[in-house]
């Protein structure tokens, strides 16, 4: 699989993993339902379906 073309910096990809844990622990979100929420943020930053998966990783990772 090709890595999307949107670029994400590195400031934004600590925005996004911040918003992500303080998503997690307020809306008591299980561990289940993670990947999703941290797709829904990449895809809302970037407005694009194209999630590349090793910053979805990197969001979700404990």
């Amino acid at each position: 699989m090709t890595q999307p073309d949107i670029s994400v910096s590195a400031f934004d990809c600590d925005i996004l993993r911040s918003a992500f844990i303080k998503s997690v622990i307020e809306d008591n979100i299980p561990e289940d339902k993670w990947r999703a929420l941290a797709a829904n943020l990449i895809r809302d930053l970037t407005d694009s379906d194209d999630i590349d998966s090793d910053l979805l990783d990197w969001i979700v990772r404990k």
